[in-house]
Parts: structure tokens; C-alpha cells; sequence
């Protein structure tokens, strides 16, 4: 079944990248933060986020979100988790599930996701890597038991313990002063160094070692959409400066449109 949809206000860029996306063998989508604000997950490194963090908490989000924080300062970092950091009841927007339906389609997409929110997944793609983990898994740090995102959710903003040795029990995503997992970083390397089209979206690619991902690519085309402009503009093929989401939606109806 083929989907038809009105294209008639599509711009040629979209035009161009859904043309790519179809001559391409292996495509990596690369996504930041502006993946999920259409979703209403906010980006806790905006001016309002850092604002919203200092008023509320006392500490910029970056010191929140950090190990040594965490260690220091468990009720704190639980209670700006719980209230800024999960949105259990957001939803996967138009970005998410253009690149679930490319996948469907038989076409081989790599998702790799700064985002730890699960939407991706949620929109229905099957290969995703998340680089700085999920909210949808954690553990104790005491004795490894895991528990799902309910479990975190269910302590209210207060320090989750764990119901075995009653260890706290922390969210399995990457903080600030803590590596990114070998495995993890080594699995994203394989697949955007294997691709041939690699789109990056609604990251301005300032957060390294993740950024660096892109900065290495050589593989072949290279799309950046954002709404605002990136260190690696000058390196692209394509620059689209617009709503990621729009963007993709629109790519996937070129793709699919019935001649």
C-alpha cells in the first residue's frame, strides 16, 4: 500500500534529502534535543531551562545532572529529575514516526539519540542507539537490581530505594562527569562509519563526545537540519534551517507519495 499524501508545499530541499534517502544502502539519522520539543520535552540546557533551574533548585542543570551532584546531593537531583527531567505521558511527534515509517518500509535506518526519553522507540523504530542512556531503565547502585521508569515514578520525586537491600536507585542514563558507555559509543561509531547518508537533527552538535560522531563522519552525504545554525554547517551537503519534525514528515510523503 503506498501513502499518499498532499506534497504540494514541500520545498526542493525535502525534495533532494528524500531522493538521497532513497538512493541511500545504510542511513543513520543523528538526533538531539529538537527531536522531542515537539513532543513537549523541554531542552533543559535553553536560556529557560538554566533560568528555570537556578530560580527553582539553586544549581544550573548542568551541575544537577552531574555524578558528583548526585552523590552529594541526592534529594535535590531526585526532585529536579522527577520534575523537569521525565515527561512519562508525552508522545512521539512527526519526527519519530517519519523515521519509524522509513524503517518499516524496508529502508535500513540507524537511529542514534542523545535523547533518553524512549520516543523513538515509543514511534516505532527498532534500531535505535541511545548514547546517554534511557529514563526507561535503572538500577541500584547498591546491588544492580532493576527496576522500570514506574518504579521512579512511584517515589514522587523522593530518593528511590531499592526493595532488596534498600540501595538507592538511579536512573541508568549518563550524568555529567561520567563516561559514555564503551559498548554504546563503539555500536554508534560502527553505524554512522557504515553509513552513506547521515542526517543530523535538531542538535546544534555542542555536546561532545557525541558531537564528535559527526565532526569524524566521511562516509558519504551529509544533511544537518535545525533551526539554527551548526559548528558543521560548512561541512554539509545540505543545510535545512527548519523544524526537524516538519522537515522529516515532509521527506517521508516525498518518499512514499504515490507517482
Amino acid at each position: 500500500m503506498k501513502i499518499i499524501r498532499d506534497s504540494s508545499h514541500l520545498s526542493g530541499d525535502a525534495a533532494k534529502l528524500a531522493q538521497w534517502i532513497k538512493e541511500a544502502r545504510h542511513i543513520v539519522f543523528f538526533g538531539g534535543a529538537g527531536v522531542s520539543t515537539e513532543s513537549g520535552v523541554p531542552d533543559f540546557r535553553s536560556e529557560k531551562g538554566l533560568y528555570q533551574a537556578v530560580e527553582a533548585y539553586g544549581y544550573p542543570p548542568e551541575t544537577i545532572l552531574s555524578r558528583s551532584f548526585f552523590l552529594q546531593h541526592p534529594e535535590v537531583f531526585f526532585k529536579y529529575y522527577f520534575e523537569q527531567i521525565l515527561y512519562p505521558d508525552a508522545l512521539p511527534n512527526r519526527a519519530h514516526t517519519a523515521l519509524a515509517e522509513l524503517e518499516s518500509r524496508g529502508l535500513d535506518v540507524t537511529v542514534v539519540t542523545q535523547n533518553i526519553d524512549g520516543l523513538h522507540q515509543l514511534g516505532g523504530s527498532k534500531a535505535v542507539i541511545e548514547l546517554h542512556g534511557t529514563v526507561h531503565e535503572n538500577y541500584c547502585v547498591r546491588c544492580g537490581e532493576r527496576y522500570d521508569l514506574g518504579f521512579i515514578l512511584a517515589a514522587q520525586g523522593a530518593i528511590p530505594k531499592c526493595l532488596k537491600c534498600h540501595g538507592t536507585v538511579r536512573p541508568d542514563v549518563v550524568l555529567y562527569e561520567e563516561p559514555l558507555k564503551g559498548e554504546v559509543i563503539q555500536a554508534a561509531a560502527e553505524a554512522v562509519d557504515q553509513a552513506d547518508l547521515l542526517i543530523v537533527g535538531g542538535t546544534s552538535l555542542v555536546v561532545y563526545p557525541a558531537a564528535g560522531l559527526v565532526r569524524g563522519y566521511s562516509g558519504g552525504r551529509l544533511v544537518l537540519v535545525n533551526k539554527s545554525t551548526t559548528p558543521l554547517d560548512n561541512k554539509a551537503d545540505l543545510v535545512i534551517q527548519d523544524n526537524v519534525a516538519v522537515v522529516l514528515d515532509d521527506v517521508a510523503a516525498l518518499c512514499f507519495v504515490e507517482e
